[in-house]
């Protein structure tokens, strides 16, 4: 007979479980997997729709995936890639470490479970250079490189006969102590049921694979379907950190994807034109020569990210497009069709490095669209598929928010500091300010397989007491399970424009422009928002409960990360990453026509911590400083490694 906890005249569905996973993405799927791996069966891996989210939906020109070097005879180490992660700023050691010790055995297990990253003859697998990477450590099975992971790892997820709870969207954890006790979901295929498919989960163990804070922003490469979860887990308790720390750059918005790599290095022309899509004008030769505009156009491609370092520099053409777009309000175009302002007469403005690549690739002739047939043909049918032809149509985009670097602050098992939450891939603030490209993908799997380890070797049947996790239930269904019953059905929708206005907000105050005074603004109107959320809410009928807990989560994860972006502001934060802070006492840069305050390594060595209270409905943030753990020494005796791995103490 099936558990249920009775409450307030209603059924609950009580499921008993191990250990839970939340999130069907490459994190997600790689943590149910390593769990079973290990010996830890009675899991589940639990998501609101399982062809939702970012690994499954998005990548870019040739998705890059971050390893240590595995071809050739250029040496490597992994103190070598450490160092290189932990270079990026504000970046713990430790982390840092692991990420680089387990990329390798993370990398070659996705390989043999079918994903096709590309090697040779004698089994190397190649690399090229990516952003941030002094080596060529970077690798890509294509522009899908996350979703042929993601295929693979769900396959063998169902060879391993994981139980996947599909349709549940989590609103809420279990606690008691600070400790996870278990999770509060809504059954999407319940919600007309009186109890409105509320279910629970009563496990010790929980792994938080959900993905950044997506739909906090207007201006976005975040698939639509991808909504990340970050502020469940901040209600709940665990602390975050770095929530400062974002990738924003250059991106499509009728198919939101990124227009990185070869899209920039077969030399599209970058025009703008009015509303309406005429007055068409290459906006970059405005401040540019053309073979300023060339060059920028191409060093795009190996510098995607907007990066406050690299002003003056290729980011410019971040700044120019957002003034034209955000400023303006024109609208920015790719056109493969003909080449741009310089190449009318051969390719002699040229500067060497992109004339030798060029060369080297076979692509030193006709248009854009010619070049990229060539080096990438893949590319265009990807728009193809996504109804956009490129080779007879221009692209529109627009500088969006592409990742988030911070996250949940955790541990070296990537612990929250809830006990018994874990957090892996984006969701964890594993990263600083700046990353390789590709990192990312690394650290959904190393993440994932570090928490298994953890679970497998120090909880591995644990279960809370059922009279500890009924009482905290009841109460957790007092408050997020009465919302749901409660919330008022009318004829008119007051979420719809209020997450559009919550996301105009965003993308205008907290993307890669940034003033103190903007964001005080913001804060005081997201208080606003959430204070006021479920006593002014309308729904128009109960299929919308999830976008309404959806909602909710937007703005908790909002306001914790603009309260993270005042605090590192009001600290003198400088410039850094793809956050340029725009400040009136600070400095005039080339082509900027903002006063800032310069890009500076000052704070690389802190991470900045921030924790979110909620006080009679109405939030509150603490955050604050401290150093980032160093890359620690080890004992790497043969002998004394292998007595600590027999005696276990390799997972305390």
């Amino acid at each position: 007979m099936a558990q249920t906890l009775r409450w307030r005249g209603v059924d609950v569905p009580v499921i008993n479980l191990s250990a839970a996973v939340v999130g069907s993405g490459a994190a997600g799927y790689a943590a149910a997997c390593r769990l079973h791996a290990l010996g830890v069966q009675n899991i589940a891996l639990v998501t609101e729709g399982v062809h939702m989210g970012t690994s499954r939906n998005t990548g870019s020109d040739k998705q890059t995936y971050y390893k240590l070097s595995l071809c050739g005879g250029t040496p490597d180490s992994v103190e070598e890639m450490a160092g290189t992660f932990f270079a990026g700023g504000s970046m713990d050691g430790d982390t840092a470490l692991i990420e680089a010790a387990s990329s390798a055995g993370s990398f070659l297990r996705l390989a043999e479970l079918g994903v096709p990253f590309p090697h040779n003859g004698f089994g190397e697998y190649a690399g090229y250079k990516t952003d941030h990477d002094p080596r060529q450590r970077a690798t890509s099975a294509g522009p899908l490189t996350s979703k042929y992971m993601t295929e693979a790892l769900e396959r063998d997820a169902r060879r391993r006969g994981i139980r996947m709870l599909d349709g549940l969207l989590i609103i809420g954890i279990v606690t008691s102590d600070n400790t996870c006790l278990g999770l509060l979901a809504l059954d999407t295929k319940k919600l007309t049921e009186p109890a409105h498919g509320l279910t629970l989960l009563r496990t010790a163990s929980a792994v938080w694979a959900t993905g950044g804070a997506a739909g906090m922003f207007e201006a976005s490469v975040y698939p639509e379907s991808q909504h990340g979860a970050l502020g469940v887990a901040l209600e709940a308790g665990a602390g975050a950190a770095n929530l400062t720390e974002w990738q924003h750059g250059l991106a499509s918005t009728g198919f939101r994807w990124n227009v990185s790599g070869t899209y920039q290095q077969v030399l599209p022309r970058f025009i703008s034109t009015n509303s309406e899509g005429r007055d068409e004008r290459e906006f970059l030769l405005d401040s540019m020569t053309p073979a300023e505009a060339l060059a920028m156009t191409f060093l795009k491609g190996y510098q995607w990210p907007f990066d406050a370092r690299k002003l003056p520099g290729s980011s410019i053409v971040d700044i120019y497009t957002y003034i034209e777009t955000s400023v303006k309000g024109r609208r920015v175009w790719l056109d493969f069709r003909s080449n741009p302002t310089g190449l009318e007469d051969g390719f002699g403005l040229l500067f060497e490095e992109c004339k030798t690549y060029l060369e080297k690739s076979g692509a030193l002739f006709g248009t854009p669209i010619d070049r990229l047939k060539k080096m990438n043909p893949g590319a265009i049918e990807l728009y193809r598929t996504h109804g956009i032809d490129i080779e007879k149509e221009r692209l529109e985009v627009a500088v969006c928010a592409q990742h988030m670097n911070g996250g949940l602050a955790v541990d070296r098992w990537w612990r929250t500091s809830v006990e018994g939450l874990y957090a892996c891939g984006e969701t964890a603030g594993t990263f600083g300010a700046y990353r390789p490209g590709g990192s990312a993908l690394n650290s959904t799997q190393t993440g994932a397989g570090r928490a298994a380890q953890h679970i497998a070797a120090n909880r591995r049947d644990m279960l809370p007491d059922m009279d500890a996790f009924n009482k905290a239930a009841l109460s957790l269904l007092d408050g997020k399970g009465a919302l749901a019953l409660n919330v008022e059905v009318a004829q008119t929708d007051t979420l719809t424009p209020l997450l559009q206005n919550a996301r105009r907000r965003m993308s205008r105050c907290g993307a890669h422009l940034r003033s103190q005074k903007d964001i005080q603004a913001a804060l005081e109107q997201c208080t606003n928002d959430i204070t006021d959320y479920w006593q002014t809410l309308r729904i128009t009928n109960p299929e919308m409960l999830p976008d309404a807990f959806r909602g909710y989560d937007m703005l908790l994860s909002q306001y914790a990360c603009l309260s993270s972006m005042l605090a590192y502001i009001e600290a003198g934060g400088p410039s850094r990453g793809s956050a340029l802070i725009l400040d009136d006492g600070g400095s005039a840069l080339p082509g900027v026509p903002w006063k800032c305050r310069p890009y500076s390594n000052t704070m690389d060595g802190q991470v900045l911590e921030t924790r979110l209270e909620l006080k009679n409905g109405k939030p509150e943030c603490s955050s604050g400083f401290r150093p980032v753990r160093p890359i620690p020494q080890r004992d790497l005796w043969f002998e004394n490694v292998w007595r600590e791995y027999r005696e276990g103490k390799v997972y305390e």
